[in-house]
């Protein structure tokens, strides 16, 4: 039998919003397993279970740039939320977008050797951040980015420092910006229902089945109630199905129709998604030092 600690409870909790002891149940239930742990609250608590697995836990800024016929998002990692606000983080991050867009790396590495002068450091990108490590004091990385150059139009949107849109589009500029902010909002997974990624479609199918299962219906009305879900999930998270955030009486799709926009692609960032943040404990860390300064 797995042994479940306070942390791993706390890791669920943080992940799902459910009470600490359905956590704990759930993770006894799946032996440890926390992605496991997830789906059993999400079947038993429903959605509720679900509204904080998109919290985000690593510090950085997201930036995007269009330059000409070519645009770029980036995301740069720090250790702490200070750093964000410091105008050498800031300038250097803005201009590593600058960067993508006009030369087009290949990934991180590419980026990293391409020239760039900033604060006295230099000759190269991975020179200056570097430098600024040493300057700021604090550990800061390239993460990912992504470039769009097809020719097509591109608009962009920033909500803070923290989320970052860029669509790549086709008619008029004022309804692609509308969609910019509405994929920053209600951050769809895929473009059409099409092309929600395969995992998600089976991870929601799965849950779905659980719930249905538990309902004691036959199998045909159960057969109906996951397909049922299955599609209301799609709905859901794809950006075309999405009813429009400035006008919730018509979907995306039925905005762009009526502006003559086709959007071809887009690409979210929210800072400090998919990674996890050390967890210090405060507990232990003050012990420890009550007894450093006894053996003093």
């Amino acid at each position: 039998m797995a042994v479940i600690t306070a942390s791993m409870v706390a890791e669920l909790r943080a992940r799902t919003d459910a009470p600490m002891m359905e956590c704990k149940k759930a993770l006894i239930e799946a032996e440890g397993d926390l992605v496991r742990g997830e789906e059993i609250l999400r079947v038993k608590l429903g959605n509720k279970a679900g509204k904080a697995s998109s919290r985000v836990t690593a510090e950085g800024v997201v930036a995007a740039a269009v330059v000409g016929n070519a645009g770029a998002l980036l995301e740069v990692n720090c250790e702490t939320d200070f750093v964000t606000k410091n105008d050498a983080f800031l300038a250097f991050v803005n201009a590593c977008s600058k960067l993508v867009a006009e030369h087009g790396p290949a990934d991180v590495v590419a980026l990293s050797a391409l020239p760039l002068a900033q604060e006295g450091f230099g000759p190269t990108v991975e020179d200056v951040r570097r430098g600024l490590i040493g300057k700021i004091g604090e550990n800061m990385s390239l993460r990912r980015f992504k470039r769009y150059a097809s020719g097509a139009k591109l608009a962009s949107y920033l909500h803070g420092t923290r989320i970052g849109v860029l669509v790549e589009f086709d008619g008029d500029e004022t309804a692609a910006k509308d969609v910019a902010m509405h994929v920053a909002a209600m951050k769809p997974a895929a473009l059409s229902s099409a092309e929600v990624p395969a995992e998600l479609v089976a991870r929601e199918r799965s849950i779905a089945e659980q719930k249905a299962a538990e309902s004691g219906k036959p199998a045909e009305i159960v057969a109906k109630m996951v397909e049922g879900s299955v599609q209301k999930f799609l709905k859901e998270v794809s950006l075309l199905n999405q009813s429009f955030v400035k006008n919730d009486k018509q979907t995306v799709e039925q905005m762009l129709k009526a502006a003559g926009t086709t959007i071809r692609s887009f690409t979210l960032y929210v800072v400090g998604e998919g990674i996890e943040k050390k967890v210090d404990d405060f507990a232990a860390e003050v012990a420890a030092q009550v007894a450093a300064a006894k053996g003093q």
